[in-house]
């Protein structure tokens, strides 16, 4: 994924639940936005899990400052876990951006080298972002300190959640 990501020239979009990503997709992420990469991320607007919903959410912000375009799904909760990386590459599956994901649980996600399979995951995506709000730079300023804090809390155990 890391390679995939780093390797990207068009687009990286995301879609994830819970965006507590490792360092190396946080800097893969970055990297590609820095070089003008299209990177999105698509994350839910409802949390099924306050703990998660908070870090992933100081991550999210992050991203938005480092220039990822960040939506929340307006619908509610959002549970697809999809990665689609130019007009090539795709991955659809189960696992979520985060160390649980890649590292302890037994998760799966199907990587294709597929043009026509990706112009359909393109079409499912756009028609989730056209249902979202993109975050902007200035609203992650406006949240309540005490959140904030909340939030920083909920990062520092972001790895085992």
């Amino acid at each position: 994924l890391i390679r995939a990501l780093n390797s990207s020239q068009q687009r990286i979009w995301l879609a994830t639940p819970y965006f507590l990503p490792t360092w190396s997709v946080r800097r893969a992420l970055r990297r590609a936005a820095g070089r003008g990469v299209d990177v999105r991320l698509l994350l839910p607007s409802r949390p099924d899990h306050r703990i998660v919903y908070a870090a992933s959410s100081l991550y999210a912000f992050e991203a938005v400052r480092a220039g990822v375009r960040v939506f929340r799904y307006e619908p509610g909760f959002l549970h697809q876990k999809v990665v689609l990386i130019d007009s090539e590459i795709s991955a659809i599956g189960s696992a979520n951006l985060d160390n649980r994901s890649f590292r302890l649980n037994f998760e799966v996600m199907l990587l294709t080298v597929d043009s026509d399979f990706a112009a359909s995951v393109e079409q499912m995506l756009n028609q989730d972002f056209e249902q979202s709000y993109e975050i902007a730079k200035e609203e992650s300023r406006e949240i309540h300190r005490l959140q904030q804090l909340g939030m920083r809390i909920a990062r520092l155990i972001s790895p085992i959640l």
